[in-house]
């Protein structure tokens, strides 16, 4: 896999300007790596959104980080033997360094934590995306953070 990493930044920005979710906009600016359309990559992570469809657990930039690390790293079958056993260490452990990546730099993985929120869940309605949305709500960098972090570790393992 060869990309331009701040290219596919950018698209996650503007994925995520165009009204696509958090989760959405992460995992979309690299689904095409893996042969997955738009249409299904948007399907498949639009419930992630709003830290797990706005209940506000954790951030969706960083489940979008999930999926990638997926996708890159897959562990598919239910059996417990030791080959699948190390295939679920290995994902377990790339998801979990992508997640303190963006914690160390963040302060924190949890949406409602991120956003400074206080309710446990949010209202499940979407919030119409205004200039006074991006101005009060620093999410656009928080996508725009994990896709680069993904990015990263996506170009690293793909170089070795």
């Amino acid at each position: 896999m060869d990309f331009d990493i701040e290219k596919r930044v950018e698209k996650a920005e503007q994925l995520f300007r165009s009204g696509h979710n958090c989760c959405q906009s992460v995992f979309m600016a690299y689904s095409d790596l893996f042969q997955i359309d738009n249409t299904l990559a948007a399907t498949i992570s639009a419930p992630l959104g709003g830290g797990m469809g706005r209940l506000r657990e954790v951030c969706g930039t960083v489940s979008g980080m999930a999926l990638l690390a997926g996708l890159q790293y897959p562990a598919p079958e239910a059996a417990v033997t030791p080959e699948t056993k190390a295939a679920k260490t290995r994902l377990y452990t790339v998801v979990q360094e992508l997640a303190e990546k963006f914690r160390k730099e963040n302060g924190a993985i949890v949406c409602r934590d991120l956003l400074g929120l206080t309710k446990q869940k949010d209202d499940p309605t979407p919030s119409d995306r205004t200039e006074a949305y991006y101005k009060r709500r620093p999410c656009v960098e928080y996508v725009k953070i994990a896709a680069r972090i993904v990015g990263e570790k996506l170009q690293e393992e793909n170089q070795q």
